[in-house]
C-alpha cells in the first residue's frame, strides 16, 4: 500500500508539472497536441496551463534575431568578381504560421540562406562595380580637383545603399508568408577577388605616379620660373648699380674738372701742376709693364723729367 501511495503522488505531481509552464517576456509559444498546433499563439509573458502529457509547449523568440551569410563570390554586371559578406535581422511576426512552414529556427536560417543570398547575388548582378563598392557621389578636394583626369573620379547613379535597399525590399515580400519580417539588410564586407585586386592594385599606382609626374613637371617648370625671375632682378640690379656708380664717379670728375679749372685760372705754377697730373694720369691709363715708350724732346713728358732734373 505504502509503494502504491508514493507511485501514485508520483505521477500526480509529474501531471501536475506537466500541467503548468512558464512563458518569458522574450518568448512566445505555440501548444501542440500530438503533434498539431492547437488555439492561438501565446504572446503574452506569465504562467500558464495546458493539458499534461498530450501537450507540447513549443517557444520562439520574440527578439531580434540575426541572420549572418556566408562570403560569397559574385559577378557584377561589367563581369568583375567581388567577395560579398551580408547580414541581416530578423524577428518572428506570426508563430503559429513560422512553426508551420519552419518548425524552428534552424528551419528558418536554411530559408534565409536560400532567399537572402539570391536575391543579392541578383542585385551584384545588375549594377557596375563602382556602384556595388561606392556609395554616393562625395565632392572631391581641390587636390583631386586638379587630378581628375588622373584619378578618373567617375560619378555613379545609384551607389551600395540603394543596392542594400533594393535588396531589402526584395526579400521582405518573400519572408511574410514565413511569418517572420526582415527588419534590416546590411553589407558587412566587400573585397575584390584577388584577381581583380591586383588590377586594381596597379592601376591605384599607375595614377599615382602619373600624379607624380605631373606635380614634378609643375615643380620643374616653376623652380625654371623663379631662376629666370631671380636672374632677370639680379641683372636690374647691376644695371642700376652700374649707373648709379657711373653717375656717381661722372658727378666726381665733373667735380675734379671744376677744381682743376680753378686751379688752373689761379696761377702759372698750378697750372702747370694740372698739366703734369692730367699727362701722368693718360699715361697710367694707357701704358703698362711690356710697354717701350720713346720720348722724343718735344714730348710733355720730356719737359716734366728734364724740368724736374733740372732743379
Amino acid at each position: 500500500m505504502r509503494i502504491g501511495a508514493v507511485v501514485l503522488a508520483v505521477v500526480v505531481l509529474i501531471v501536475l508539472l506537466n500541467s503548468f509552464y512558464i512563458i518569458k517576456e522574450h518568448e512566445q509559444a505555440i501548444i501542440t497536441q500530438f503533434g498539431k498546433p492547437i488555439g492561438d499563439p501565446i504572446t503574452t509573458p506569465g504562467l500558464k496551463v495546458k493539458a499534461p502529457i498530450v501537450q507540447k509547449v513549443n517557444r520562439f523568440d520574440k527578439r531580434f534575431l540575426e541572420w549572418d551569410g556566408d562570403p560569397n563570390q559574385l559577378p557584377t554586371k561589367d563581369k568583375r568578381f567581388v567577395w560579398v559578406d551580408m547580414y541581416a535581422r530578423w524577428r518572428i511576426t506570426e508563430p503559429l504560421l513560422y512553426f508551420q512552414r519552419l518548425r524552428d529556427e534552424r528551419g528558418a536560417q536554411t530559408r534565409l540562406d536560400d532567399i537572402l543570398d539570391g536575391e543579392t547575388r541578383n542585385a551584384i548582378a545588375n549594377h557596375n562595380l563602382l556602384e556595388v563598392v561606392r556609395n554616393t557621389n562625395r565632392t572631391p578636394e581641390q587636390s583631386e580637383l586638379e587630378t581628375r583626369d588622373e584619378t578618373g573620379l567617375e560619378n555613379i547613379k545609384i551607389g551600395r545603399e540603394v543596392i542594400r535597399m533594393e535588396i531589402l525590399s526584395k526579400v521582405k515580400p518573400r519572408t511574410e508568408d514565413l511569418g517572420i519580417e526582415i527588419l534590416d539588410v546590411q553589407f558587412k564586407r566587400i573585397n575584390y577577388v584577388e584577381e581583380v585586386r591586383q588590377k586594381v592594385y596597379e592601376r591605384m599606382v599607375a595614377e599615382r605616379m602619373r600624379i607624380a609626374d605631373r606635380f614634378r613637371s609643375e615643380g620643374e617648370g616653376e623652380a625654371s620660373r623663379i631662376r629666370g625671375e631671380k636672374e632677370r632682378e639680379l641683372k636690374r640690379i647691376q644695371s642700376e648699380a652700374y649707373r648709379q656708380a657711373r653717375e656717381i664717379r661722372g658727378d666726381a670728375d665733373a667735380r675734379a674738372t671744376d677744381i682743376y679749372a680753378a686751379a688752373y685760372n689761379r696761377s702759372t705754377g698750378t697750372q702747370v701742376f694740372y698739366e703734369f697730373l692730367k699727362t701722368m694720369e693718360i699715361y697710367r691709363t694707357t701704358l703698362d709693364s711690356e710697354t717701350t715708350l720713346i720720348l722724343s724732346t718735344d714730348g710733355e713728358f720730356y719737359k716734366f723729367i728734364k724740368r724736374s732734373g733740372g732743379r
